[in-house]
Parts: C-alpha cells; structure tokens; sequence
C-alpha cells in the first residue's frame, strides 16, 4: 500500500542506481522494471511481456495448497466433528502453456448458521505480502476453531497465486489486484491508490462472493492482510512510474512497524484501537513521521491511516458491506521483526478485532 511521499531526487537517483545494481545478480533474466518501455510512454502489449517473462518464480503456490487443503482437518475439541471446509472457488490460468492453471481456494465454516455474524479474511491480494498468506492460514490453524463459536468465517488465503510464486505485486499481466476490485472508480490524478482495470483475481472472488456466497446478506467484518516493504519504493514504485508513463514520482518513507488502513466512510475507532493494543503485545506499531503522517496519509490515531471509501478506490477490503473492515500493514523489513512476529501480529490484529465485535454486539 505504496503511497508517494517526498525525499530529494538525489537521494531517489542513488536509491534507484543501487537497486538496478543489486538486483543484477540476482537472476540472468531479471530486468528492473524501471528500465523497461520508453520514459513517458505508457507500457504496451509488448513491455508488459517483457516485465511478466522476466520475472522469477522464486517459491512454489503448491506447498500453499497443501497447507491450506490440511485445514480441513480441524476439529472441534469437545465433539472432534470438522469444523471448516476448504472450497475451490475459481482458477486462473497459467500465461505458460507448459504450466498449470492456479486453483483458487476459500476455507469456509461448515456448519454456517445465518443468525451468527459473518467474517471475511482475505490474504495475498498482492502475492509478494507474504505474512498476508501465512497470517491468514495461521489464524485458521489456531484460533479460528474458537471464533467459529461466535462467527462464521470465510478466508480466502492467497487471492494471487502468480504474484505469490514471483513475490511480485502485480498479476501476471501488470496490473495491481488490490486496485482491481472496482475498475469503475473514479480516478483523481496525482493520487497513487486509483482503481485500476479488473483482474482475473478480483473477478473470480466476486464472482464466489456474489454465487456462492450470497446467502450472505450483509457481512460484519472484512480484515485484508497487507505488508509494507522496502520493495515498494525500491521496484514497484518505479515500475508504476515506468508502466504509465509518468514522469519519476518522488520516493516515499517506509514506516517502521504495524499499522492499520481506516475506511473514513466507516470509521469504527474503538475497533480500530482494539485492533492496534492486539498487535502491540507481538509487536511495534508504526510511528508516524515528522509530519504526523504516514505512507503521506494523515494519522487519525496511533498506528491508524484514514483514506478515502474503499469501494470506490477499487480496494479488496471494500468488496463487502462489512461496516468492520480494514486493511492491515505489517513490515516485515523491519530490523525489529521477524517473520514469525510478522504472521503472529496479522492474527492478533485478527483475534483483536474479532474480540472487539464480541464485545459490542
């Protein structure tokens, strides 16, 4: 959840030059994406094949599926009757013919009852947030037996197979899944988070949501699990500026720590403190800047950023009418966290918010 934020062009040229160098020798085919196309020129059919067939696969989605067919074996301790199931609700196809398609799948309460309220976990949007994908399977590892006392639940761990297996944000054809869900948003020039055109991930969720799941009237509560990187100032911002012809935007300041993106339409602010005291018991929350802002967004409380509705900004956590939702920021570069921290703080913002519900409904 990049967002342009000011330093000196200097300090951009030294970053950028230092990247495209290391990078380098990471694999004979990578080519940053700031150097591909013509500066100016939006990327066509052939720069954006150019950036798609030079990206690695560097992990496997299969060892994802695997973790997340496991699920199905959780039980109840008091009856050991299964409590979820694990449903394929779409696929997307492989750009390589000599590749398979990617299953997408959900993991779903088995006895869902209409009475109870409804959650929606989403994890992967952008496939390279990995703590988004670990997050969401460890929540259902180990806590969602509890909260399917109170709640249905319906996760969706990794809605971007390609991106996952790539680390990238992208999909496969270059365009940002978590800008996709509602290609008809209004666009405002200079802001970085504008809808983009739709995609086959957010297609083939919507499609579940809206067939499937449409028992569903009205959902209670949305959490989509995100990270913040050093990447996305040091590749997928440069690679956005490249894709769309734009002159180079100015880099932005990665926080350092969790925090939470607030939908100013739904502003929810006692959720969202329950949320933030949750993750700060696994670890630090993200201080803002010296402006009061961070990622250049206005803090409306400690480690909480309020942006514009998320429907119309074309956001996964805006797919639902859930008046709880949010999206969840960790930093997993951070030199005080580690991975594990990271997956432990998604399912405490989980266990938080959850816990809040409980209380007030």
């Amino acid at each position: 959840f990049f967002h342009p934020f000011a330093l000196r062009p200097t300090m951009v040229f030294f970053l950028r030059a230092a990247l495209i160098m290391a990078t380098a020798t990471v694999a004979s085919s990578y080519i940053h994406p700031s150097t591909i196309g013509t500066p100016g020129q939006p990327w066509g059919i052939a720069e954006r094949t150019q950036w798609r067939d030079t990206r690695e696969k560097q992990r496997c989605y299969t060892e994802v599926v695997t973790q997340i067919e496991s699920l199905r074996e959780i039980e109840c301790s008091r009856t050991s009757e299964k409590l979820f199931d694990v449903i394929q609700y779409g696929s997307l196809p492989h750009h390589d013919s000599n590749e398979a398609s990617f299953p997408l799948f959900a993991v779903k309460s088995r006895n869902w009852n209409n009475d109870r309220p409804s959650v929606f976990i989403t994890g992967g949007v952008h496939g390279y947030e990995t703590s988004g994908v670990q997050g969401a399977i460890l929540f259902v590892n180990t806590k969602a037996a509890h909260y399917s006392q109170h709640f249905n639940i319906l996760v969706a761990p990794c809605v971007s197979p390609w991106g996952y297996e790539r680390i990238q944000r992208w999909n496969a054809k270059g365009v940002d899944p978590n800008r996709s869900f509602n290609p008809n948003g209004d666009v405002v020039e200079g802001r970085s988070f504008n809808p983009e055109a739709a995609t086959e991930e957010s297609a083939a969720l919507i499609k579940f949501l809206n067939e499937e799941m449409s028992h569903v009237a009205d959902w209670t509560c949305h959490l989509d699990l995100h990270e913040t990187t050093d990447s996305d100032e040091t590749e997928f911002r440069p690679a956005k500026d490249a894709r769309d012809g734009n002159a180079d935007s100015e880099a932005g300041e990665i926080p350092d720590g969790f925090y939470l993106v607030q939908d100013e339409t739904s502003p929810m602010d006692e959720w969202f403190t329950a949320m933030i005291d949750s993750v700060r018991k696994v670890t630090h929350i993200a201080p803002a800047d010296a402006e009061g802002k961070l990622i250049g967004e206005a803090v409306s409380q400690e480690g909480v950023i309020a942006i514009p509705n998320k429907t119309s900004l074309g956001l996964c956590a805006g797919v639902t009418n859930a008046p709880y939702r949010t999206t969840t920021e960790v930093y997993p570069d951070s030199p005080n966290a580690t991975p594990e921290q990271c997956n432990d703080a998604q399912v405490a913002c989980i266990v938080g918010a959850l816990d809040h519900i409980v209380s007030v409904l």
